[in-house]
């Protein structure tokens, strides 16, 4: 493992942190965040770190301190707020306690906060009091796993650390786990770290440099002593993955046909007749490593035993599901095939659960399936890209495991006691209320200034959006805009052309394989031509024809595939116009073709409702811009609607708003607004028609 220290970049942090923390805590925090950005020692969270010093307290007084990472912050981001100042002392004088449970431990270590707004510490935080160092380095090294998860894991570590560790059987994390370290360090003060069994990795100095190099070079060792028995059981035995399963498709095309088919399936009832379902997001990995470990013959044993460790459980699960041979020739025995295995995982989930399932969700986080690759499920992307990282990273270090001996994991018992475990469950993010919670909202011309809009809307409800245009470069500053209010993965974008019936398939199947299907189906792409009927030509016609009716039609249609596919109901959301009740003079290609899509809306909700799809309407009038989102059709035809009326192309936004019964100005957030109405299931209603225009008398539905 590359030791990744930098002398320049270390005096850079001390430029950026010292002055307002000090020099020590700088390099405190340099170190962190090497530990984590190095996806082989930790993970999204995973780890831990710590530094103690004085403190000067609001009176002036110097008392010792210890400062340690909180749960839920990344090492490789933390920042100094990461990591809040304990009072020391009064700490250390638990380490005299026959037993603290959870609850009692939480409270010495939030009475103890110097400052009493911060975030809890994390639930190692005692083990990091109890040692004497200064500085500790707390890691789930890969390869520190692969050894210590093994029948004679205490003897390997020996043998490849050559001695420099001290080595503990595995104890439960928290109180009991910090006195058991303090022990064994008091036993053998002379060791560079102590390795966890089935836990990890811990190295101590009184400076961050020593720490963090005693660390690298343990991973090294651990590393480089699975290589050579590697190379030997190579030679030896034959230990490499064989493969067993050979793919009938691309992984990419099973990945399309499985992925909606999965989302539905591990979708939970809620038992809310008006929100049904709670849903999932998928990061979908089929990388060379996981597809050779998912089509090798020791696959499916690896893939049933446990977690690398414990702090995985609440990503990952026990185990994921493996389905060994998927019925990929036939949709209809695949979907049949899937149920069953999620029916049964859940079934086994819950008996391993016992009753401390409370709360626990029993289907599958992750979803191994030969040929495809891994399904790993959150409830938003950046959530499923953990559990994705997570399963990457477990697959790796099982099959490495396996080739120099026997992987084994830490018994139900000891799984289930840590899975169930409160203080460990307040590690996840607390489930947001925003209405479009881990729904995915897809819209055609979403590059426009009513598509973007729509979609910032969603957004901001929750929802994870797909933006589709045919205009790249807009699509981009789209996205952008959302992901820089939202995060990233809040949305996607996809060039579409709605015209191409291989265009629009193609890019539901990238979204199914990007989040998992579809929830919201939003038409919405539209181009207009001004011109009286007896003027206009058949080319204009059809071109307004061929994007405002033809393109609803295949945008709908697909989206509708998808949905079913999911078996969970669904929105579509259909942006009429105004002009579909209220039409305009020298505007026959636009109303037409908006009354046609409008029609399809209508049609389509008598055809869906057995399927619990709802399909409703939104007739707006005149969105000129969303903040710098220009709109491509009234740059188009507004000189000529101005000029029909006799003002400047300026003047037109005023002369639409003087027009209705409110004398609103209509923005695009409004049309957003409307479709999460509709998306929300605030009302049971379907195959109506929602105008937002102001109150324009002459177009109301009739």
């Amino acid at each position: 493992m590359e030791d990744r220290w930098d002398d320049q970049a270390a005096a850079a942090a001390v430029e950026r942190w010292g002055q307002r923390c000090g020099e020590d805590f700088a390099l405190r925090l340099y170190s962190a965040n090497l530990i984590g950005r190095n996806g082989d020692l930790v993970l999204h969270g995973g780890g831990n770190v710590s530094l103690k010093r004085p403190f000067r307290t609001i009176l002036g007084d110097e008392v010792d301190a210890v400062h340690v990472k909180c749960s839920g912050h990344d090492l490789a981001t933390i920042e100094p707020g990461g990591m809040p100042a304990l009072a020391l002392a009064p700490l250390q004088r638990l380490r005299s306690l026959d037993s603290l449970d959870d609850d009692a431990m939480v409270n010495e270590l939030r009475r103890n906060l110097f400052d009493a707004s911060a975030m809890t510490p994390s639930i190692e935080t005692l083990l990091h009091v109890f040692l004497p160092a200064r500085f500790i380095d707390h890691s789930h090294a890969d390869a520190v796993l692969a050894l210590t998860n093994q029948p004679d894991g205490m003897q390997m570590i020996r043998e490849a650390t050559a001695d420099k560790v001290a080595v503990l059987p595995y104890v439960v994390p928290g109180f009991e786990l910090a006195k058991a370290v303090a022990d064994l360090y008091d036993a053998n003060p002379s060791v560079e770290g102590i390795v966890l069994i089935h836990h990890g990795l811990v190295t101590f100095s009184d400076d961050a440099r020593t720490a963090y190099g005693r660390h690298i070079a343990i991973v090294s060792a651990c590393e480089a002593f699975i290589a050579e028995r590697r190379q030997v059981g190579l030679v030896r035995a034959g230990r490499r993955p064989k493969v067993s399963y050979s793919s009938p498709k691309k992984p990419a095309e099973l990945a399309t046909l499985a992925a909606p088919i999965l989302r539905g399936l591990i979708a939970t009832p809620t038992g809310d007749d008006d929100h049904p379902w709670a849903r999932s997001i998928l990061e979908w990995d089929a990388s060379a490593d996981v597809l050779e470990f998912l089509n090798s013959e020791s696959a499916e044993a690896l893939a049933k035993t446990g977690p690398l460790t414990t702090d995985h459980l609440i990503r990952t699960k026990r185990h994921a599901l493996y389905v060994p041979d998927p019925a990929w020739t036939d949709a209809k025995a695949l979907h049949a095939q899937l149920e069953d295995e999620v029916r049964r995982y859940r079934a086994e989930y819950c008996n391993y659960l016992n009753e401390g399932s409370e709360g626990i969700d029993p289907s599958p986080s992750v979803v191994l399936l030969p040929g495809a690759g891994a399904f790993c499920w959150g409830g938003t992307k950046h959530e499923a890209r953990i559990a994705a990282d997570i399963t990457r990273h477990t697959l790796t270090t099982k099959t490495k495991a396996d080739a120099i001996g026997t992987y084994a994991s830490l018994s139900d018992e000891h799984l289930r006691a840590m899975e169930c475990r409160s203080i460990q469950r307040a590690k996840l993010n607390a489930q947001s209320d925003r209405p479009l919670e881990s729904q995915i909202v897809v819209i055609s011309g979403g590059a426009g200034a009513i598509g973007a809009a729509i979609a910032e809307t969603c957004a901001g409800a929750g929802a994870h959006v797909v933006v589709t245009d045919v205009n790249e470069d807009r699509l981009r500053h789209v996205v952008g805009r959302i992901e820089v209010l939202f995060g990233s993965g809040a949305a996607a974008a996809l060039v579409m052309d709605v015209t191409d019936e291989s265009s629009v398939r193609a890019g539901y199947d990238d979204i199914c394989r990007t989040y998992g299907g579809v929830d919201v189906v939003v038409p919405n792409a539209g181009i207009a031509h001004v011109a009286p009927i007896e003027d206009l030509k058949l080319a204009d016609f059809r071109r307004v024809l061929d994007i405002n009716a033809v393109g609803y039609l295949l945008f709908m249609r697909e989206g509708m595939r998808v949905l079913r596919q999911q078996r969970l109901g669904g929105h579509i959301v259909i942006n009429s116009s105004k002009n579909v009740f209220g039409p305009g003079k020298d505007f026959g290609a636009y109303s037409a073709s908006k009354a046609a899509g409008h029609q399809l809306g209508k049609v389509a909700a008598l055809e869906l409702a057995q399927y619990g799809i709802r399909v409703n309407m939104i007739n707006a009038d005149a969105v000129f811009a969303h903040d710098d989102i220009q709109s491509g059709l009234w740059a188009e035809v507004g000189p000529q609607r101005a000029a029909s009326r006799g003002m400047k192309t300026e003047d037109l936004p005023e002369y639409y708003r003087g027009r209705n019964l409110l004398g609103a100005r209509i923005r695009g957030h409004h049309v957003g607004n409307a479709v999460v109405f509709f998306a929300r299931n605030a009302t049971p209603t379907t195959g109506a028609t929602l105008p937002v225009d102001g109150g324009v008398a002459d177009a109301f539905p009739r």
